[in-house]
């Protein structure tokens, strides 16, 4: 695992969690800024079964928040029916961040996008695959980072750190040493950064 220093911004991140997709413009204050955005993985409902869980219409004070998030960061949001299980998406987006890094940030928002905008099923090896194999990654890798118990070691790595730092839910930032969990405001990174 890469070492902690001043001028990475850790960020732990679960593709199905709506707190983390509208994040993505505290992300850009921190690239912004200077620091280099280290995104790793974390499942933020290991206890969804592989058959995903009908979420059924969403409303509410929290859901206006979140939909009005999104449309500050210019991105759709369409929310889906169902919350899948995110271990193999998550599982092989760590596998394109560390073997495919140039292409990793636009993988993952295809993934965002599968489960927040297009409605597919992102609990699905298919539909990961396939967005995957858009990018050019050959069938062959996907199949081996499929196979490979490694891919399934990395994200407990990945969820494990996160635990001993203390985070307990997605999203979840480290930044000058100091643990920022949650959709925090913006003010707060633009506060945060402001010296560097």
């Amino acid at each position: 695992m890469e070492n902690v220093t001043d001028s990475i911004a850790w960020h732990w991140y679960d593709l199905t969690c709506p707190f983390c997709y509208v994040s993505k413009s505290r992300n850009d204050i921190l690239r912004e800024s200077g620091f280099h955005l280290l995104a790793l993985p974390f499942q933020a409902h290991p206890d969804v079964p592989a058959e995903g869980i009908y979420m059924g219409k969403r409303n509410g004070p929290l859901y206006d928040v979140l939909t009005k998030e999104a449309e500050e960061a210019g991105l759709p949001l369409n929310w889906p029916s169902r919350l899948p299980n995110s271990r193999y998406a998550l599982s092989m987006a760590e596998q394109v961040r560390r073997h495919i890094p140039g292409i990793f940030p636009a993988v993952k928002d295809r993934l965002y996008a599968a489960h927040f905008t297009l409605h597919e099923d992102l609990g699905s090896a298919e539909v990961v695959n396939n967005c995957l194999s858009e990018f050019g990654i050959d069938q062959q890798d996907i199949k081996r980072w499929a196979g490979d118990e490694q891919s399934r070691k990395d994200l407990a790595t990945s969820q494990h750190i996160a635990q001993q730092a203390g985070i307990q839910g997605s999203p979840a930032w480290i930044l000058h040493n100091r643990l920022i969990s949650g959709l925090q405001p913006r003010s707060r990174f633009q506060q945060l950064t402001a010296h560097v």
